[in-house]
């Protein structure tokens, strides 16, 4: 189940693609699949473990891209081993959300993407999330959960400040917010019994099988009640200060230009 719409995040064969808190890997999976040079980065060595894996089972398939290679690494996301400009992309999808030093992590993103470079960011929604703090302490003041809720403005804000360039944004999975309510309102360990279990049954049967109905009311509905925002930004080319010289000295070069045609 992809949150980041690799329509609007193109991820083209040879790409080196940095997924950081990669999870169990389904967007890092899909980028090896293009043929990119993919890093999955996270904090579980568990998680990991199943990354390198698949890893594995899909160069044995057949399923890799034509050019594309894969590891899986251990890092800190506040704290990254690779040098300034490495990735060409890079995905942080709901991470965000679960670290305290926020701008820490964002600064790392920009330092290792380079000039031109892409990133997608995906945090929970303000209000579907707000539902389920609202509804269940547990939810979120479990080890490693939510520490915060953000407002769009305020992650495009903290973003717009690190020097990016938000170009498209959109909202997904508005099916799975209701399962969250549920599951906060009848209990987290709830996946099987009542109407926790019956929807999660819905959800199954909807990643499995894709019927347009469910595709129809998630398509429809996602702009209401999406449980994700998903943003896409641009790492700018040159740096805001040089950018900003470049733009006064094309202007003295026009108030030049218009002196002399006098």
């Amino acid at each position: 189940m992809l949150t980041v719409d690799f329509g609007r995040l193109p991820v083209r064969p040879g790409d080196r693609v940095l997924d950081l808190g990669c999870g169990t890997g389904r967007h890092v999976f899909e980028c090896y699949r293009r043929g990119a040079r993919v890093v999955a980065v996270d904090l579980s060595a568990t998680d990991l473990a199943e990354v390198a894996g698949m890893f594995g089972a899909m160069r044995a398939a057949g399923e890799a891209g034509e050019g594309g290679s894969a590891a899986a690494i251990r890092g800190d996301g506040r704290r990254l081993s690779f040098v300034d400009g490495t990735f060409d992309v890079v995905v942080l999808a709901e991470i965000l959300e679960h670290v305290v030093d926020d701008h820490e992590v964002i600064a790392e993103v920009v330092r290792v993407l380079r000039p031109g470079g892409l990133v997608a960011v995906t945090v929970p929604r303000w209000w579907p999330e707000r539902v389920c703090w609202a509804l269940s302490e547990a939810y979120h003041r479990v080890e490693g959960g939510h520490v915060r809720i953000y407002r769009r403005r305020q992650i495009l804000g903290r973003l717009r400040a690190a020097s990016l360039e938000p170009w498209a944004s959109h909202h997904a999975h508005a099916l799975h917010s209701p399962y969250w309510w549920l599951r906060c309102a009848f209990g987290l360990d709830n996946t099987s019994t009542g109407l926790p279990g019956l929807y999660h049954r819905l959800l199954v049967h909807d990643i499995l099988h894709r019927p347009w109905w469910t595709r129809l009311a998630d398509r429809l509905l996602n702009p209401v009640m999406g449980k994700s925002l998903v943003v896409y930004l641009r790492k700018p080319v040159a740096p805001i200060s040089a950018r900003s010289e470049l733009a006064r000295s094309e202007l003295a070069r026009s108030a030049a230009r218009a002196e002399d045609s006098r």
